[in-house]
């Protein structure tokens, strides 16, 4: 059985020394060892940005995708080989400003992926600019009087488009992250887990004493239920969304790939998908 060692590489990251996707990068690798899994059972894929370079730093299959478009290429990935576990990895730039859009659609899609976001609520490979997670305020090089748009709330919009597990994270809590990437990779459909990831470098506001400050653990709310969807938006929005533990997980909900009649269970990439020369000519007949 593989340990978490066995998914570690050769390849150093080259992240900045305290960056927080140092220890988002360590509970992949211990949650994949916890579930049971073997390196060539997992597929990451990652976008652009300081976040998206993990795809590199795991001994597993990868692929380093072009900029917000993680998610088609993790979709189709799991749907062509259901066997894989598929983990989708970016940071709050890709997967919330030029990715959004397959955000939301990978949301109510509900294909049985997990797709963990690194927010650092900056633009930290381009040098530091504003990003949709960035508060009103936020003084960067893009933004010198501070930024004066709102910033995103990803959690309550997975919850508005139907999300059936929505968890979040601190990267600072090693033991609490590697718990929810767990608990994601387990549940039966998209699974969307943000992570609080600080940028050491370029955001001083939201640093790890901040969050510490500021974040409140869901496991410490007496009586909350992570089944009430009402409940799971009423706690977000009381508590401006900074809160960590798994917010809300309908596990009746029903993945893409169970929904669609006829999807074979053997994997699209071990079926033999040569045809006939009758067959070839049918098809070439119909455009004669």
């Amino acid at each position: 059985m593989a340990t978490f060692k066995d998914f570690r590489n050769k390849v150093k990251p080259n992240w900045c020394p305290g960056c927080g996707d140092f220890s988002v990068l360590a509970a992949m690798q211990r949650a994949f060892a916890n579930i049971g899994l073997e390196p060539e059972d997992v597929a990451i894929v990652s976008g652009i940005g300081c976040s998206g370079r993990i795809s590199g730093y795991v001994n597993a299959y990868g692929f380093h995708g072009v900029h917000g478009r993680a998610l088609p290429i993790a979709q189709g990935l799991k749907l062509a080989n259901r066997d894989l576990t598929v983990v989708a990895a970016g940071g709050d730039g890709d997967g919330f400003a030029i990715g959004m859009g397959h955000t939301i659609h990978a949301i109510r899609r509900n294909v049985n992926i997990t797709y963990i976001v690194m927010d650092n609520q900056v633009y930290g490979l381009t040098k530091g600019q504003t990003s949709p997670r960035s508060q009103i305020g936020f003084k960067t090089k893009s933004t010198p009087n501070g930024s004066i748009e709102s910033a995103i709330s990803p959690m309550e919009m997975a919850l508005t488009v139907g999300a059936g597990f929505v968890a979040q994270s601190v990267s600072s809590d090693l033991k609490q992250l590697t718990h929810v990437i767990e608990e994601g990779i387990n549940h039966q459909g998209f699974s969307l887990i943000n992570v609080y990831s600080p940028c050491v470098t370029y955001n001083k506001i939201n640093t790890y004493d901040w969050f510490k400050e500021n974040l409140v653990n869901l496991n410490d709310v007496e009586g909350y239920d992570s089944s009430d969807r009402g409940m799971a938006m009423k706690t977000l929005m009381e508590n401006n969304g900074l809160v960590t533990g798994i917010i809300y997980q309908n596990k009746e909900s029903q993945s893409y790939e169970s929904l669609i009649k006829g999807f074979k269970e053997e994997p699209l990439a071990k079926q033999d998908l040569q045809i006939s020369k009758d067959q070839f000519d049918k098809l070439v007949a119909e455009f004669m």
